[in-house]
């Protein structure tokens, strides 16, 4: 007889393990791939944002789905104490902008590596090509598991740590909504988060490939309210738009439907509009002879040239001496705003996180146990938590991961 089986091998489900299995658990995790933290192989894009070092008030407040819900979590395994662990199990850690931490490396894989080797020196044991078809339930009570193959596997607890919906590739495929459902849970909508946007306009599809750095983005209501803005990186799609200032800004838009959004990309936000315009100027001057649409090369990436010409409204031809002072200013405008119009998001699949899962109000915070099933516990993005980029996401799954080790 198991002590506690854990399903999923991700960020959660490895922490889960490690820390039922270090309390002298007789501990069994399941996994359906042939290898543990898949998700967590590819995040950061292949580098690992394993957290962030703010302090916990600073996790809370970038967790906008239910981050009080995380306040047990957070205080009993933070931030600082999974850094000082990755430390001593050998792992060195880097910090980078915005206080994200990142393996010295900048390999996931000595992330997984490491932590995979923790959970079997604890002495849990891990069983690949394991998948589970649904939960074993008597008077109230979770009393194991039963498999795909229709066997079942007995034990005390359960935790479920099989994330959310986006990246199904990874394993992420929604098993444990159904499992907890199947069991009275309620889950709270799915929808993606950290995820890249559909555009309307034809001429941002025409921009595909091109990425700009140090740009800003400010993302309104339909009312002209600022929502959201952003410095950074933003790259142009076949569909739309993406780039780390654009799947921070998709969480901040979840709310609105991810439509009746407008964004305004400032490809110039070191200049103030009196700057620009001079500076403007200055290349006029120097092109004087040239028409306009030879002019821009020094101020503009070639690719979004003919983009900016034909949205300025000045002639491609006309002589750079002859546009007037009222066509340049609104050239300025054009670079100081540079819209488009967001009427949706990519596919959940695609999206960094899933936003919604099982409900926080039938989770006991202090556990991660079922408030509906004896025995049955939840860690992770299973659960309807989710935050922005910077290394929160994980934090959320090895904190409620070692929170659901330690009580069950």
């Amino acid at each position: 007889m198991n002590d506690v089986i854990i399903i999923g091998g991700g960020a959660a489900g490895m922490m889960a393990a490690a820390t039922a299995a270090l309390r002298g658990l007789k501990v069994l995790l399941l996994e359906k791939n042939d290898r543990l933290g898949k998700k967590v192989l590819i995040s950061g894009k292949g580098r690992c944002n394993i957290t962030n070092n703010t302090d916990v008030e600073g996790l809370i407040e970038n967790t906008p789905g239910n981050g009080t819900f995380l306040y047990s979590a957070f205080y009993t395994f933070s931030n600082s104490d999974l850094i000082t662990l990755l430390n001593n199990l050998g792992l060195e850690t880097k910090v980078e902008r915005g206080g994200r931490v990142f393996p010295v490396s900048d390999r996931a894989k000595d992330v997984v590596d490491v932590l995979t080797k923790y959970v079997n020196s604890n002495g849990a044991e891990i069983r690949y090509h394991s998948e589970v078809k649904s939960l074993e339930i008597s008077e109230g009570k979770v009393i194991g598991v039963r498999l795909i193959d229709d066997s079942v596997i007995a034990a005390e607890k359960v935790i479920i740590c099989t994330g959310g919906m986006s990246y199904p590739g990874t394993g992420s495929t929604g098993d444990g909504y159904q499992m907890a459902k199947s069991v009275g849970h309620k889950i709270v909508d799915l929808k993606p988060s950290l995820v890249a946007l559909l555009t309307k306009e034809d001429y941002i599809k025409e921009l595909q490939g091109l990425s700009l750095k140090n740009i800003a983005i400010t993302i309104t209501d339909k009312k002209g309210r600022k929502v959201y803005t952003d410095f950074g990186e933003l790259l142009f799609t076949h569909f739309g738009v993406s780039g780390p200032v654009i799947l921070s800004a998709s969480r901040h838009i979840l709310p609105y439907g991810y439509k009746d959004v407008k964004l305004s990309i400032d490809l110039k936000p070191a200049l103030d509009e009196a700057k620009l315009d001079a500076r403007i100027q200055r290349d006029f001057e120097e092109f004087s002879r040239k028409q306009f649409k030879n002019a821009l090369d020094d101020l503009l990436p070639q690719k979004i040239i003919p983009v900016i010409i034909k949205l300025s409204e000045i002639a491609p031809e006309k002589a750079v001496n002859q546009i007037t002072k009222a066509e340049r200013q609104n050239l300025v405008r054009l670079l100081k705003n540079f819209e488009a119009t967001i009427y949706g998001p990519r596919s959940i699949k695609e999206a960094i996180v899933t936003a919604g899962g099982i409900d926080t109000r039938e989770i006991n915070p202090s556990t991660m146990e079922s408030k509906l099933v004896e025995g049955l516990f939840f860690a992770g993005e299973v659960i309807d938590i989710d935050a922005y980029t910077g290394g929160f996401n994980l934090t959320i799954a090895f904190s409620t991961g070692f929170l659901a080790g330690q009580n069950c």
